[in-house]
């Protein structure tokens, strides 16, 4: 099942919302030949409707120049996983995108596979969510999202180091902002309150971190978030949806030039749809979170899902509705606690002001 026709890692990508806004012009997506049973591809029926795509971030290092890895503290033995993992879902009107982050430790039962066909199929058994991509690629990570979150995967999309960086620097930085210090002994960042321009290597440091405070992934998740909604804000106020020739360097740069689950001309045709989308209308959260997974697992300390809650959201998903009431304004809480109350936030409460 594994193939060598994406990065082995990503971290997640900033510019990620531009790439999804592509999918808000159309209620139909695009197959890719070869890939049978592949979201997007024969076999997976499209109507109109809220589409689910599920953004993968890995850390793939080899791409990057010894000197890239000593400035921006991005060394280390890679392990082929997918440390990033959002399902992102765009409503049947176009007019809602929620976004919900799954911690790369969570606990999940790997569903059987094979690794090519005619192998033997090996059975169900638990791991880390991140293991999936590790262990089967983008397919087996897929199908295990689906069986945990019980709903189909329309599109998928895979950013690595390297085109995250390139593609910050390609619309000239993103702006973050922070109320307190956010210091990390691991990847070196250290902010001051208030705003700051981040380029290339130093937004990886920013999404990166999670050694700030005792939120640990939870902490960085968060942050992520927030950069999503910075780097949506870059694009729209820069005006890149609407001027096609930086659009489709925007797009060339983030996808690359391996093979991903669409193309920079479907993005570019597609991504116009989107730009005048406002903040307030994208939503943010993350799984909520129950506790640990036994230890009797063998897995490592695990981040075990509070199946009740999760499947309500997931069941609102489903339904294509939104996460937020309308007319209320959620603040998060930062840091968010590791183990507390998960309340979506619109991607306003995010921005900076």
């Amino acid at each position: 099942m594994k193939r060598n026709l994406w990065p082995r890692r990503l971290a997640i990508p900033g510019i990620v919302l531009a790439a999804t806004g592509a999918l808000l012009g159309s209620s139909a997506l695009p197959t890719l030949p070869g890939f049978p049973g592949l979201p997007g591809l024969p076999g997976r029926e499209h109507a109109a409707r809220g589409l689910n795509i599920l953004l993968m971030g890995t850390d793939e290092r080899d791409i990057l120049t010894a000197g890239q890895k000593q400035k921006f503290h991005a060394g280390g033995k890679p392990c082929g996983c997918s440390d990033v993992l959002m399902l992102i879902h765009v409503s049947a009107h176009r007019d809602r995108v929620s976004v919900i982050s799954m911690p790369r430790d969570s606990y999940a039962e790997i569903p059987p596979y094979r690794e090519k066909p005619g192998a033997r199929e090996r059975p169900p058994h638990p791991a880390k969510l991140n293991a999936a991509y590790q262990e089967g690629g983008p397919e087996l990570m897929i199908r295990t999202v689906e069986s945990m979150a019980k709903l189909n995967i329309d599109r998928f999309l895979q950013v690595d180091f390297r085109r995250f960086i390139n593609s910050v620097d390609e619309i000239g930085g993103v702006e973050v902002c922070t109320p307190r210090r956010l210091k990390d002994t691991a990847t070196r960042l250290d902010l001051k309150p208030g705003k700051h321009r981040l380029g290339g290597g130093q937004a990886l440091q920013y999404v990166r971190s999670r050694h700030v405070d005792g939120s640990a992934d939870l902490g960085r998740i968060q942050r992520q978030q927030r950069f999503l909604v910075q780097a949506w804000r870059e694009v729209r106020e820069r005006k890149l949806l609407t001027h096609p020739r930086r659009m489709t360097n925007l797009a060339e740069t983030l996808l690359g030039a391996k093979r991903q689950g669409f193309s920079a001309s479907e993005l570019v045709e597609l991504v116009a749809a989107l730009h005048r989308l406002p903040d307030s209308a994208t939503e943010f959260t993350t799984v909520p979170i129950a506790g640990f997974a036994p230890a009797r697992l063998g897995i490592g300390a695990a981040l075990a899902w509070d199946r009740k809650k999760t499947d309500a959201l997931f069941t609102t998903v489903r339904d294509d509705r939104p996460l937020i009431e309308r007319g209320a304004e959620p603040k998060p809480k930062d840091p968010p606690d590791i183990l507390g109350k998960t309340e979506p936030v619109r991607g306003s409460a995010y921005a900076c002001h």
